[in-house]
């Protein structure tokens, strides 16, 4: 049974990929420019997101208004570490919640057919003060894999949901200090 609040990603030594959902317009401009380009907002928090799962669900399998492309996002983890190390909960105290440069909320994983599961996947809001610094300096490449989520969607509809899975990006348990754990763990 996996820890009920545990980071699971795909990562290798130098880098982390999160997954962000947008429309066709943000999506194309930037995988164009190999870089986050307007209309991408660079005035307002942006969620990251490890769990590739968690995505699906949260965009209907690039079904839901201007959530139709998902796009891979290969960040250094340097910068994914500095960002949890600035991370508020945001069942925090609201003043503090405000105040921070990066938000962190736990909800439940989904399964492939988007049933809650019993242990939280991570999202990550980055505020509106880090945003450049991550479009510029802590982005390594974008991809999109919105045919590859349209196939995993269409095998899991049509009752394979085990070739869907062979699809899905290969997660695992993030490494995190033990004051990393203490600050990002509700109830601690």
């Amino acid at each position: 049974m996996a820890p009920q609040y545990q980071i699971r990603a795909d990562y290798d030594t130098r880098t982390i990929v999160v997954y962000q959902a947008y429309s066709p317009a943000i999506a194309d401009a930037a995988l164009r420019a190999g870089r986050f380009v307007a209309p991408f907002s660079f005035h307002r928090m942006t969620w990251i997101k490890p769990s590739f799962l968690w995505l699906m669900h949260r965009s209907n399998w690039a079904r839901k208004p201007g959530q139709e492309r998902v796009l891979a996002v290969r960040m250094i983890r340097e910068g994914w570490e500095d960002v949890l190390s600035r991370a508020v909960l945001t069942t925090a105290d609201p003043a503090a919640v405000a105040q921070a440069a990066v938000h962190v909320q736990w909800d439940p994983e989904r399964s492939s057919r988007g049933a809650a599961l019993n242990h939280y996947s991570i999202q990550v809001g980055i505020g509106r003060h880090l945003i450049r610094t991550f479009t510029d300096d802590w982005i390594v490449n974008l991809t999109d894999l919105t045919p590859q989520v349209r196939k995993a969607a269409a095998l899991i509809q049509t009752g394979h949901a085990a070739k869907a899975q062979r699809l899905f990006p290969a997660e695992r348990a993030y490494p995190l200090s033990r004051t990393m754990e203490d600050l990002l763990s509700p109830g601690r």
